[in-house]
């Protein structure tokens, strides 16, 4: 792999954020839909190369029952180990109380609740209704807030589901709301299985402006399992959003929807802004190495093109 590249060329376009803040979830959402279970080093490793390539968001663990995430049983061990990492957020999820003290317990000051736009989900993922499960977020973003910790709230299946079909698009605001009057400091929207269209993520985001919720408190995350992550991204950037969940070498998908495929890779991402001109702060060449030793780790090759691309280069 090669350190001169001479591309993309950079045409900027017109009507787009000046920079981006990518919100990576590789060591996190990725790794969590591993079927083996990677060493706790390993994941430490990975989260200190994310954080030299220039990332200032990295997703460390979950703060999640064992039984229900095995992949992410050693949070309380790997979080310490990230302990000299400066300048760089690295936000946890949890996904109640208890899960909320464990967190705090190590010092953790930004973290995620995780609920579900449609009800199906809800009950697979957390054995709850829409409404229980933001009655059991309640106590959780109270707390967070008043100890002045940031808090994202994750909503999945925004744009459809593979038990309930299409979600409605108000039906996705009302929940999206609901989180955001919580008191999150911000909302990250879902495309969990993969199925959003452009028009479909404006149309979202305006209506989410009409109920009261700012663009810039709202991330996208998309899954590219029909390959529309990266039209569906340049569709929010046109919204006017500068935050975007991505995962290093496209690793992840969603241990509760078999139809989920892997997470927008960060490095296809970062390709694509790097030609529109918008920054990132993130040195694709470092961040390709990173996701190329992980591979390696994993045993298989990186579903990034970038990474493949920029490999054999």
């Amino acid at each position: 792999m090669t350190t001169s590249r001479p591309l993309p060329m950079t045409v900027p376009a017109q009507d787009l954020p000046a920079r981006v803040r990518i919100h990576e979830v590789g060591a996190r959402d990725g790794l969590q839909n591993e079927k083996a279970v990677v060493p706790t080093e390993v994941k430490a490793e990975f989260i200190h190369r994310l954080a030299a390539s220039g990332l200032t968001t990295v997703e460390a663990t979950s703060f999640v029952h064992p039984k229900w995430v095995p992949q992410l049983a050693d949070a309380e061990d790997l979080f310490p180990r990230l302990a000299d990492i400066e300048g760089v957020a690295l936000p946890v999820l949890v996904p109640n109380e208890r899960g909320l003290d464990r967190a705090l317990a190590l010092g953790a000051r930004r973290i995620a609740v995780f609920g579900s736009a449609t009800e199906t989900f809800a009950a697979r993922n957390l054995n709850r209704t829409v409404d229980e499960s933001l009655a059991m977020f309640e106590p959780v973003v109270a707390r967070a807030k008043a100890d002045k910790v940031h808090v994202r709230g994750y909503l999945s299946m925004c744009f459809g589901d593979p038990w309930e079909g299409p979600v409605p698009v108000h039906q996705a605001v009302r929940v999206a709301k609901a989180l955001m009057d919580l008191g999150c400091d911000e909302l990250s929207l879902g495309d969990t299985i993969g199925v959003a269209t452009p028009g479909h993520v404006q149309t979202l985001l305006s209506e989410l402006n009409e109920e009261g919720v700012r663009t810039d408190t709202i991330g996208v995350h998309f899954h590219d399992t029909y390959g529309q992550a990266l039209s569906n991204t340049l569709a929010a950037l046109q919204h006017g959003v500068t935050t975007v969940d991505a995962s290093a070498g496209g690793l992840g998908g969603c241990p509760y929807a078999k139809s989920a495929t892997g997470n927008l890779a960060t490095e296809d991402l970062v390709w694509m802004l790097e030609g529109l001109g918008i920054e990132t702060g993130v040195d694709l060449d470092a961040l390709t190495a990173t996701s190329v030793w992980l591979a390696e780790q994993l045993g298989r090759p990186s579903p990034s093109r970038t990474v493949r691309a920029l490999s054999v280069r």
